[in-house]
């Protein structure tokens, strides 16, 4: 072998065994993760919520309330989801986005008269999954998490109300 050959496989090896220790490293911390208590649920307002950009067949308004942003010790961002249909009625949803894993899940929700009901058994689902509403993914994507890492909430409540592009990804599963 060439000492140029012999010089690749070496860094080859090395930057193998380097990415290899980075994804035991992330497994371990995932190993170790513990949700902490999420708080209650806080007031929220369509005044002020920052609409998300959500597929054409989507007859309801979805937004974010940028006040209820909340990004746990756990690295969790809970918010508050608020859906108005065509005659104004309004609901809404208390939830947590955890995007090392890709995943929502529903606290609490309010309907009409705005108070909560919690969620007896809250459960973490795969954003990309076969959930009633894309509002959660699309949220991580436009705005809560770049690649499976939080955002700092002054870049989240910035990217609500200047989406990045989605780029070549499906927008919508």
């Amino acid at each position: 072998m060439t000492k140029l050959t012999l010089w690749r496989v070496s860094l080859s090896l090395v930057l193998g065994l380097s990415l290899h220790g980075a994804q035991a490293q992330a497994d371990l911390d995932l190993a170790d993760w513990t949700e902490e208590d999420a708080p209650p649920p806080p007031a929220f307002s369509w005044e002020g919520s920052v609409e998300l950009q959500m597929p054409p067949y989507v007859t309801v308004k979805v937004a974010i309330d940028p006040r209820t942003i909340n990004i746990g010790k756990d690295s969790v961002v809970r918010y508050v989801a608020i859906m108005r249909n065509s005659s104004g009625t309004v609901n809404a949803f208390y939830e947590g986005l955890r995007c090392t894993t890709d995943e929502v899940k529903t606290y609490a929700r309010a309907g009409s008269s705005g108070s909560w009901s919690l969620v007896s058994k809250p459960e973490w689902k795969d954003v990309n999954g076969t959930l009633p509403s894309k509002h959660a993914f699309i949220f991580a994507r436009q705005a809560a998490c770049n690649v499976r890492v939080v955002n700092r909430l002054e870049e989240i409540q910035q990217f609500l109300k200047t989406p990045r592009p989605m780029g070549k990804e499906k927008h919508y599963n």
